[in-house]
């Protein structure tokens, strides 16, 4: 079964892995040959498609400091070319208007099947166009499958991200894709209250497919933090504090997925997963591989 039917299918799983494209200034055969690489890595694992993710300048959405400076990268409508498998394109709205957006859509109609609409790093900065009339616009030029992203973290008592999740399902928006998960309780209370504010509204929920990032180094952890990703100081101790720190981390991803899996909305929700590396460390990106294999274990064990 392809991608196109999976993601709606309740009755299947979806799996997934998450990558950037190579920075802006890399030379064409240095493109292809990183893409090669990567197909090599992940030739043989059961995937049903890449994840082409679509970097912006997240400086407005944080005080931190960014661990590691902004590098523009290579267009993801470009980098997913070079897989013989779907590809989920990551696009960034920016501060595109309609008009540029449409343009960008027409421009993409070839190049990709399978689109994730990102909004904006800062919310409450005013842009030309919202996030919800660009899901709209692209849902009904029914040029592409549309999702989305859910961010577990900011569903709280003042802003329902599970809302958010029913709203942008009804805009076009047919699948969700997470940012890194290391910490249990934000997702399963999301999705407890994302099948809730379905069942309420009389609609099927959206597939979820969660995802996980291996980490064995301080500064890669300071970088997933960075992003708004919910480390625990204990979390942070565990994984640096052990003899095997990458080890560590893909326990740790692999019993988050497990907690997750076993609320009742499991059941109910269509979920998947999605393993990236959010590091240009071979050891790092090595580990991707076998946190794919960990996670499908939990998922075959269900």
């Amino acid at each position: 079964m392809d991608l196109k039917a999976k993601l709606p299918d309740p009755g299947q799983t979806v799996l997934l892995y998450g990558t950037t494209p190579p920075r802006l200034a890399t030379a064409p055969e240095s493109v292809a040959s990183a893409a090669d690489k990567l197909a090599a890595r992940l030739a043989g694992l059961p995937l049903d498609g890449v994840v082409v993710y679509d970097i912006q300048d997240e400086t407005g959405r944080s005080s931190q400091p960014r661990p590691f400076p902004f590098v523009g990268t290579v267009d993801p409508r470009e980098y997913a070319g070079f897989f013989r498998m779907p590809a989920i394109v990551y696009k960034a709205l920016g501060r595109m208007d309609e008009a540029q957006w449409r343009a960008w859509l027409a421009d993409s109609r070839e190049s990709v099947d399978f689109l994730s609409i990102v909004g904006r790093p800062a919310s409450r900065v005013p842009y030309p166009l919202a996030l919800s009339r660009a899901i709209r616009i692209a849902a009904e030029t029914n040029d592409f499958v549309v999702g989305g992203v859910v961010i577990a973290e900011r569903h709280d008592e003042e802003r329902s991200e599970a809302a958010r999740l029913l709203a942008k399902g009804i805009e076009g928006c047919g699948y969700f894709i997470s940012q890194a998960v290391y910490h249990a309780p934000p997702t399963q209370r999301l999705l407890a209250d994302y099948l809730r504010d379905c069942r309420g509204a009389g609609a099927a929920p959206k597939r979820v497919i969660l995802t996980f990032a291996p980490c064995g180094r301080e500064k890669t952890l300071a970088f997933i933090r960075w992003l708004g990703v919910n480390v625990s100081a204990e979390t942070e101790r565990a994984i640096l504090g052990a003899a095997s720190p990458l080890a560590k981390s893909i326990e740790i991803c692999r019993d988050n997925l497990r907690r997750i899996l076993d609320g009742a909305y499991a059941s109910q929700i269509p979920l998947g997963i999605n393993v990236e590396s959010v590091s240009i460390n071979r050891d790092e990106i090595d580990a991707s591989v076998e946190l794919f294999h960990a996670l499908r274990e939990v998922l075959a064990g269900r």
